[in-house]
């Protein structure tokens, strides 16, 4: 409860997100910092992700689905390094006009997300701004010692795998912006339903995270599109993937806008928002990975190959795909 001697923030922080700081070393939100255990035999793996209204959010969105989001990304890079999360640390900067109802809505969402994946709030800031809201968080998790999962192991002839569906949050967030576009592409309800649901709410696939560390030799989240963040990849490991842009998992709906505008395949391939994992698997490995997937049940699909060379190379029918802005940038 908020004492009678609390600052307006003191009181903010008791109200909303003290409930959320369940982990011990949380001290209950009232020190200037929190301690965070970390297993014997284990590396702390850390990682920072933030969203800005007008950036990666509308200003009208859900509270709790902002939250989820900002929460879920950084979720998103620990799983792509077989991470195990631990617990976050957030800092917020609030417009003076941000409610107690909204900050309600937004501490309920991320107090879900935060019990569901086992990443309870650490610490962190509360600010006013006179500019746009922002919600930066920094995440940790663990894993064994020396066993990270980097970007830079991929070896010639891995199997080159993604998780779930490509290119649902680019067209979702399109979609967010004209709701038109449904009846342009020939959308069910159904459809455009849940492309905004794939942008809005991302779902991280921490429950593959074991696979990973076990299986894969090099892995990152596709955050900034599949095209640009699989040439990271190709980059950090200094090799080349083919990919057949034909084998890349679509959902139903996302083949739908596509058999109704063609030019939208770029957007699918190069758009950002998939919080899915890109990574390569040794041939000797594949079946027991996939295995592996399937008992968590994470839809993996194989697309290409890594060879000697430099960058990712998309082809359809043979030919090779050019794209205009192969990933998206927040420059």
């Amino acid at each position: 409860m908020a004492g009678p001697d609390q600052s307006p923030e003191e009181r903010l922080i008791a109200q909303h997100f003290r409930p959320l700081a369940t982990h011990p070393g949380a001290f209950g939100l009232a020190d200037d910092a929190a301690v965070l255990s970390v297993p014997e035999g284990f590396d702390l793996v850390v990682t920072t992700d933030g969203v800005i209204a007008g950036v990666h959010f509308f200003f009208d969105d859900a509270p709790a689905d902002i939250a989820r989001k900002a929460l879920r990304m950084n979720l998103s890079d620990l799983a792509a390094k077989g991470a195990k999360p631990l617990g976050f640390v957030m800092a917020v900067a609030l417009p003076e006009s941000t409610d107690d109802a909204w900050l309600a809505a937004f501490a309920a969402g991320l107090g879900e997300d935060a019990g569901r994946y086992g990443c309870p709030l650490l610490g962190g800031d509360t600010d006013h701004t006179p500019g746009l809201m922002s919600i930066s968080i920094t995440a940790f998790g663990a894993v064994p010692q020396s066993r990270m999962v980097q970007r830079s192991g991929a070896r010639v002839g891995d199997s080159v795998l993604v998780t779930g569906t490509i290119g649902d949050a680019a067209l979702g967030l399109r979609l967010r912006g004209d709701r038109n576009l449904a009846s342009r592409w020939r959308l069910t309800e159904a459809m455009a339903g849940h492309l905004l649901g794939r942008y809005l709410r991302p779902e991280p696939r921490t429950t593959l995270a074991e696979a990973v560390l076990s299986f894969a030799s090099s892995a990152m989240d596709v955050s900034d599109g599949l095209a640009g963040d699989l040439g990271k990849l190709c980059r950090a490991s200094s090799l080349a993937a083919d990919v057949d842009v034909a084998q890349v998992p679509l959902s139903d709906a996302a083949h739908t806008a596509i058999a109704s505008r063609p030019t939208l395949l770029e957007t699918l391939l190069t758009g950002g928002d998939d919080y899915e994992i890109v990574l390569t698997v040794a041939q000797a490995k594949l079946q027991a990975f996939q295995a592996a997937a399937r008992a968590a049940r994470v839809p993996v699909t194989e697309i290409g190959r890594m060879r000697s060379g430099d960058g990712a190379q998309f082809t359809r029918q043979g030919k090779a795909l050019v794209f205009a802005r192969p990933a998206f940038s927040h420059f």
